[in-house]
């Protein structure tokens, strides 16, 4: 009966030791940026938006996408999509082309 209450006790030790980084996923890019922005590393969201709305000539704003470092920020202007990527400081580093 010990013998096999100390097999039990091992195999459910190596079965949760070997499954615990399985379960654990990868930040998402949403989380990396909020952490960014509370460390200082980056501005927030809102901010980001109201320095690249100026550049875009009323073309309509439709939303962002977290993409590691940048933010890819979408926008339609004349029935054509321009993607344009910004920095956590706020600097444009790609635009699509919307001719």
């Amino acid at each position: 009966m010990n013998l096999l209450r100390i097999f039990l006790a091992a195999a459910a030790v190596a079965v949760s030791a070997t499954s615990a980084p399985a379960l654990a996923d990868k930040p998402r890019d949403a989380d990396k940026a909020f952490e960014a922005t509370q460390q200082g590393r980056s501005m927030p969201l809102p901010q980001l938006e109201r320095r690249v709305m100026p550049f875009m000539g009323g073309a309509d704003y439709l939303g962002p996408e977290m993409n590691g470092s940048t933010t890819r920020m979408k926008f339609m202007r004349n029935g054509r999509v321009i993607w344009v990527d910004v920095d956590g400081q706020g600097r444009i580093v790609r635009r699509s082309r919307d001719k």
